[in-house]
């Protein structure tokens, strides 16, 4: 075997490999991409119902306002959650869950108070608006749990990803960073109880 075939077979070879790890190298980088794009894609659904949340509770409170007016620092605690969630507005997702998980809590305090003056004033059980609001605040605390859960296995997928060595590689390349779950207090792991029957 001349030395020209022998050049030539190592030229190949190197070619192969060079394609090969292309190949390898776009592939990751591609993944990297991809599971970025999902974690934003899953928060922007847990938006959804975040933004529906807030959107009720001012409807929720101005019901309650009416039967119970000196119930002010219930009103405030859950203005100022609100104010919290829509401040992060101009944020990205990593700062945006965390500002979600960390005003979750006095949130779900807030809105667990508002709905225990049922107790205390018993006209409220009656008020049409009232039940209406309450069942639609109810779909959404779901709709809300459902979405955190698939946003979080997306969080997952993607933080194991750039945790393996090469996917750290390729993450970097790609600009992909780690994400923030959206993780609620111990306080706030279910849903706030929004019955307004009497037990007994």
């Amino acid at each position: 075997m001349g030395i020209g075939k022998v050049l030539l077979t190592l030229l190949v070879v190197f070619v192969v490999a060079m394609v090969a790890l292309g190949g390898c190298v776009v592939g990751g980088y591609n993944k990297a991409v991809r599971l970025d794009e999902e974690v934003k894609n899953r928060w922007a659904q847990v938006e959804n119902q975040l933004q529906r949340r807030y959107e009720l509770i001012p409807n929720l409170v101005e019901t309650v306002k009416g039967v119970a007016a000196q119930e002010k620092d219930i009103f405030l605690g859950i203005a100022k959650a609100r104010e919290a969630y829509f401040a992060s507005e101009r944020k990205g997702v990593n700062e945006k869950a965390k500002a979600a998980s960390e005003f979750e809590g006095e949130y779900r305090s807030a809105l667990s108070r508002l709905l225990v003056l049922q107790e205390r004033y018993p006209e409220l059980r009656s008020n049409e608006s009232f039940l209406k609001l309450q069942d639609s605040l109810e779909g959404t605390e779901n709709r809300l749990s459902v979405e955190r859960q698939r946003f979080n296995e997306g969080v997952r997928e993607l933080n194991t990803f750039t945790r393996t060595v090469l996917g750290r590689l390729y993450s970097g390349l790609a600009g992909v960073e780690k994400a923030e779950y959206f993780d609620a207090p111990e306080s706030a792991q279910t849903a706030p109880k929004v019955s307004f029957t009497k037990e007994g």
